[in-house]
């Protein structure tokens, strides 16, 4: 197994499981923003908060810094079942995330990406996932 450049502590790999179970059973979308530490290579929150308003979210990522956004949006789906998928966002993609980006991916074990390049595209992230307002 190939080593990664970043890495996550048990610490924060508690906090997307807890994210990830806590979250299952919400009736709207609940977002959290991880980050990059530079000294350490650490993926880890970059607050303590869980937000539930997209333009909240947007509002709180910075202009020029890469940022994952774990995102749970209920859909609802044929025959009135709830479908929820994490999503997992970033403002800024370059070559040398891309390893983090994937290593987000398969630890927050979620089920798609989408890569977005400013906060306003959260305000019609559920045309994106096909949701409904």
């Amino acid at each position: 197994m190939s080593q990664s450049l970043y890495k996550f502590s048990t610490e924060t790999k508690d906090k997307l499981k807890k994210f990830r179970l806590g979250t299952s059973r919400a009736k709207g979308p609940q977002a959290a923003i991880y980050m990059i530490d530079i000294d350490s290579q650490e993926i880890k929150p970059a607050d303590n908060e869980t937000y539930v308003d997209m333009n909240d979210l947007a509002d709180e990522l910075p202009e020029a810094s890469p940022r994952f956004i774990l995102l749970s949006y209920p859909l609802t789906v044929v025959c009135l079942f709830k479908r929820l998928i994490d999503y997992v966002a970033y403002n800024v993609m370059v070559g040398p995330l891309v390893g983090a980006v994937e290593l987000m991916r398969s630890t927050a074990e979620v089920n798609r990406v989408i890569e977005i390049t400013e906060g306003e595209d959260l305000q019609d992230i559920a045309k994106k996932l096909g949701g409904e307002d």
